[in-house]
């Protein structure tokens, strides 16, 4: 009898199949609007930010303050976001999404919303409680993960 449930010992293969999945998804949401993974990356900060100085987009994304302006270039240029001069510190720029973008993002993001709805259709409201605790449990110990992994890279060139 077939069931929903990986075998035993199988969780991290199908915790990695899941990792994967998501992965494969965010670089196929870039490609489909014209931007590449970090650009996909950085904007969704951007978005859930609001607004973000360049210093801390650099931060969140783990590039070097010049690959970070590149990047916010690309962004600029491809209608996604607007620079604007820092109101508490002429020095600093603040980098935030362009409202027109978004209607290009969400169409996006809409099969993969569809088909997710299905998945939490599947589920109770007390089930999808601790699905969504574990989100919001599991977003932060993957950012400090990816710190940690950042901080122990050998080479001193690979992306911070």
């Amino acid at each position: 009898m077939a069931t929903d449930r990986p075998a035993p010992g199988d969780e991290h293969e199908t915790f990695r199949a899941y990792l994967d999945a998501v992965g494969l998804n965010a670089m196929a949401a870039a490609a489909a609007v014209g931007l590449q993974p970090s650009e996909w990356y950085a904007f969704s900060q951007l978005a859930l930010a609001g607004s973000l100085t360049s210093g801390e987009l650099s931060t969140l994304t783990g590039l070097t303050t010049g690959a970070t302006t590149r990047l916010i270039d690309r962004l600029e240029r491809a209608g996604f976001v607007r620079r604007t001069p820092d109101p508490a510190d002429r020095r600093k720029v603040v980098v935030a999404p362009v409202p027109e973008a978004l209607p290009r993002i969400l169409a996006a993001v809409t099969p993969t919303r569809h088909h997710l709805a299905r998945v939490l259709d599947r589920y109770t409201p007390e089930q999808r409680a601790v699905l969504f605790d574990y989100f919001t449990h599991a977003a932060p110990a993957f950012r400090e993960a990816t710190e940690e992994l950042r901080r122990a890279a050998p080479d001193s060139t690979a992306p911070r």
